[in-house]
């Protein structure tokens, strides 16, 4: 009889704490039905793919990428004259505070002596031409679009963008030359080729490489190219 007893009160515990669990699992399935009832499932979805994105961006983030770079070329300058040359390539070191200028007919990183003497101002990942106003040159800047280098044979005449005072650091047809990646905060460049008008008015065609030198250090320019010397736009 007194296990009996024991038996039954030891059920009625049991019934009492499964009936409390019940409950309390009720009651939160309403709290949470209470909180989202009034949130659209469209609002909801939303919520649920930005997490997603989320996760998916930091993800990405943790994976080491693979940066192209390149040893920075030596300057020696050495004039072509009015030959055609090409490809060439070159990696110049635009990191320092002041600027660095290519000369195209000397192939090189060449001194702003001779204002005529230099075609592209370099500054870490802004370029600008030898013309417009402030300039002695009659450079110039074409972006051609997404073309095969391979395939350039000529080159437009006109519609070479010269540099102006709303841009002062950069030449407007080549200020977006890269891509820049939210995630890694890597530069990577299009795939456009660029014309280039000279300062005096000679013509050449470049496609960027990468914006990496040594070690992934960014602010070197690395650019593939051709320049005709004869003053014409055929290559």
């Amino acid at each position: 009889m007194r296990v009996d007893v024991i038996f039954y009160s030891n059920r009625k515990v049991f019934s009492r704490q499964h009936n409390l669990s019940v409950m309390k699992s009720s009651i939160s399935k309403e709290n949470i039905s209470t909180v989202f009832k009034g949130i659209p499932k469209a609002a909801v979805a939303i919520v649920l793919a930005l997490v997603v994105v989320a996760v998916f961006f930091v993800l990405r983030s943790l994976r080491n990428p693979e940066i192209p770079w390149f040893a920075i070329s030596e300057i020696v300058p050495k004039e072509v004259g009015e030959n055609m040359v090409g490809p060439i390539q070159r990696t110049v070191d635009g990191r320092a505070e002041q600027p660095v200028f290519f000369d195209f007919s000397r192939g090189s990183v060449v001194d702003k002596v001779d204002p005529y003497g230099w075609d592209l101002e370099i500054s870490r990942f802004n370029i600008r031409s030898n013309g417009g106003d402030g300039f002695t040159g009659n450079g110039g800047i074409l972006d051609l679009g997404e073309v095969d280098f391979t395939s350039v044979r000529t080159l437009p005449e006109e519609g070479y963008q010269q540099n102006n005072e709303e841009r002062d650091i950069t030449n407007v047809a080549i200020d977006r030359w890269y891509n820049y990646s939210w995630i890694n905060h890597l530069l990577t460049p299009k795939a456009n080729i660029f014309a280039i008008r000279t300062a005096d008015s000679r013509y050449a065609f470049m496609e960027i490489l990468s914006y990496y030198c040594a070690g992934a250090q960014a602010g070197c320019l690395t650019f593939r190219y051709y320049y005709q010397g004869d003053g014409s736009t055929d290559f």
